[in-house]
């Protein structure tokens, strides 16, 4: 997966839309090589005079979005944009309906444990307005992080703001606390306030990690779910902007291991893990972090293997991704990329890509922006999309 790209404009004005309409049009028809580009432009164009947008064809939507995937600037996955199975929903409107894709999504990609690339595509921002949907969650499977006083959180405390607003909201977190409970879903419309909707257990695979040499590790009853579908980004095609659009790949295993198990400001596991292995942490040059981290990593892919789970090791993804770039470069297209972001932690300096730093670092419209958050640091919730649409509506006259 990857992170967000800088923030683009969230709702372009009439005169801009029509250039990136253009625009788009025209590699689409390019790049497809279809005939009738003329005749299409020309109906966009009264389309985006009457309206202010226009609709895409679900053909465009599709090819939209696999070049947005293509265009993402801190994804090292992207030799597989071309496979991305899109799911075209934007006539669900409804928090219930929305919900019941939602749990869709999570069979499609879920796919028996061998992990698909998918996204779901809700309706389209409304123009001068913004949304017509959004999800709260930042990802569809995510851990609780309860505040347990002082500093302390249990679980992850990457989720505590989020946590906190939907207790907020009336979500009652089980009697029995753990490190590993699910967040509900917080769905949102320009019709329905914030909705709390349980995330179904039944359909988030979990793996619990085991080492192949030290027999200890299970003792730390660590795990992770198979699927990280990112839920709050906003697709952005030819100057139209989908706010609701959750997509997955499958995991690199030094995301799980590195950053959500290792860092110190999720689920900080190199000191217990260190303590294992009998590792002296008095002092940092006996590199004992490096080690502990290794170890979790090692933990990881060998328990995703033996569950059947696809994830990607750092080396192959790395070599996956020069392929990538080939592949672009033939095409005569930039390789567009954020040095920084495409190597993994794990066996860093080996990296192939590590050695290609001549990526365009320009951030092109078709891509996937940072989605507006709904709540603040405290939990508590911003303005809601009703009031929001409301407001446009008592503008407008």
């Amino acid at each position: 997966m990857h992170a967000p790209a800088p923030a683009a404009p969230l709702v372009p004005p009439p005169g801009e839309v029509l250039a990136e309409a253009v625009e788009f049009l025209h590699l689409y028809h390019d790049e497809r090589r279809l005939p009738g580009v003329a005749a299409r432009i020309a109906q966009l164009r009264e389309e985006i005079a009457l309206t202010g947008t226009y609709r895409h064809t679900t053909e465009e939507l599709v090819y939209g979005a696999k070049v947005a995937w293509r265009n993402s600037v801190r994804c090292v996955g992207r030799v597989r944009w071309a496979g991305l199975k899109v799911r075209d929903r934007r006539t669900v409107v409804t928090v219930s309906g929305i919900a019941r894709e939602l749990a869709q999504h999570l069979v499609a990609a879920d796919n028996g444990g061998r992990i698909q690339s998918v996204m779901t595509v809700f309706a389209p921002d409304r123009p001068g307005v913004g949304p017509r949907a959004r999800i709260w969650n930042d990802q569809l499977i995510r851990y609780c992080g309860y505040r347990a006083g002082g500093d302390t959180v249990l679980g992850d405390p990457a989720q505590v703001a989020m946590t906190d607003a939907a207790q907020r909201l009336g979500w009652r977190p089980p009697p029995v606390l753990g490190r590993f409970d699910l967040l509900p879903w917080v769905i949102e419309t320009e019709y329905e306030d914030p909705t709390l909707v349980e995330a179904p257990r039944e359909l988030v695979r979990e793996v619990a990690l085991v080492h192949p040499e030290h027999r200890w590790f299970e003792q730390l009853r660590l795990r992770w779910h198979a699927l990280p579908v990112i839920s709050n980004m906003r697709l952005r095609i030819g100057g139209v902007d989908y706010s609701c659009a959750p997509f997955n790949g499958h995991y690199l295993g030094d995301e799980i291991g590195t950053r959500n198990l290792g860092d110190q400001g999720r689920y900080d596991q190199l000191l217990p893990v260190a303590r294992g292995l009998g590792l002296d942490t008095s002092r940092e040059d006996t590199l004992w972090r490096e080690h502990a981290a290794l170890v979790i990593n090692q933990a990881v892919l060998y328990s995703f293997k033996q569950a059947g789970v696809r994830v990607s090791d750092p080396h192959t993804e790395s070599e996956l991704f020069m392929k990538f770039c080939a592949q672009e470069e033939r095409a005569g297209r930039p390789v567009h990329g954020d040095w920084s972001w495409l190597n993994g932690s794990v066996g860093w300096a080996a990296l192939h890509a590590v050695h290609h730093r001549y990526y365009d670092t320009r951030v092109p419209n078709l891509n996937l922006w940072p989605g507006e958050r709904a709540y603040g640091p405290t939990g508590v919730a911003q303005l809601g999309l009703r009031q929001r649409h409301v407001a446009a509506r008592l503008r407008e006259g």
